[in-house]
């Protein structure tokens, strides 16, 4: 079977077409429960539960771990939402009901991104953690509950690529009669074979500390910004794709700070799956 037959096939058996979408997943009473929200909570949920089992095997306090990634979760959802929201003003100007409505959708995953790692790092400081270790134990699980959360975008309708023609890309989705690039999920299999290397990793023998986030930053900025030049939707700054710009920052940055820590040397050897009792006794 073919990439593209196999793809399409993938793509059909998932419905894959405008009409069959309802971002309703049910309603209780007058509440309605949206795809979008219940993907995005299952995603927060399973990084949740494994992250925790990480911070066990490491020999941390689990107590303390939880107390700030509470508070991450709250800050990187409101980081997104507030980088969103900047980035299309105008809407909001004159919308400014919506700017709360996330369960619409706009959760902007740098916005997210940012103001996730800076809780984080204030976080591990006034606990007493090493930054570093947590962000290794966290990058895995964070790319997998990214991949996860695309699908959302799916079921809004949303975070799609520019009209093509059927013929040429027959894994097509269909949106108001337009065929388009389905650039959610371009995302979502990237996100999920990242996820991938990232456990290789973290379970390796020779990945220093703080590695399997740095890998985490420039394998996710090369994707999406590869994938954000198929989008129609992207934020602007004047002619510039947001998305893009910060990719590009990132991976410049976290490739920096890679090769300087390299060469650094004495570096702490880590594996997330055995515990580190020396610096925790």
């Amino acid at each position: 079977m073919t990439f593209d037959i196999a793809l399409t096939t993938a793509l059909q058996r998932c419905r894959l077409k405008g009409a069959s979408v309802d971002p309703i997943a049910f309603q209780i009473g007058p509440l309605a429960v949206r795809w979008y929200g219940l993907l995005i909570a299952l995603a927060f949920l399973i990084a949740l539960m494994m992250t925790g089992r990480g911070v066990k095997k490491a020999g941390l306090d689990e107590e303390k771990y939880y107390s700030l990634v509470m508070v991450m979760i709250v800050m990187a959802i409101l980081g997104a939402r507030l980088y969103y929201v900047v980035f299309n003003w105008p809407y909001y100007a004159a919308h400014p009901g919506e700017i709360i409505a996330i369960w619409h959708g706009g959760l902007a995953v740098h916005g997210g991104l940012i103001a996730g790692t800076l809780t984080l790092f204030l976080g591990s400081r006034h606990y007493g953690f090493r930054f570093w270790q947590l962000a290794d134990i966290i990058a895995p699980w964070m790319i997998l509950g990214q991949a996860i959360g695309r699908w959302g975008n799916y079921f809004n309708r949303e975070a799609y690529g520019y009209a093509v023609d059927k013929a040429d890309v027959p894994w097509a989705i269909e949106i108001n009669g337009q065929w388009h690039h389905p650039t959610f999920l371009y995302e979502s299999l990237w996100n999920l074979l990242g996820f991938g290397i990232l456990m290789v990793i973290a379970r390796s023998t020779w990945a220093r500390e703080g590695e399997v986030a740095l890998v985490y930053l420039i394998y996710y900025s090369v994707g999406r910004f590869v994938i954000e030049g198929f989008r129609t939707d992207s934020l602007m700054l004047g002619p510039l794709r947001m998305a893009q710009v910060i990719s590009l920052l990132l991976f410049i940055g976290a490739g920096a700070v890679l090769l300087w820590r390299r060469r650094q040397g004495g570096l702490k050897m880590v594996s997330h799956e055995r515990k580190d009792t020396d610096d925790h006794k």
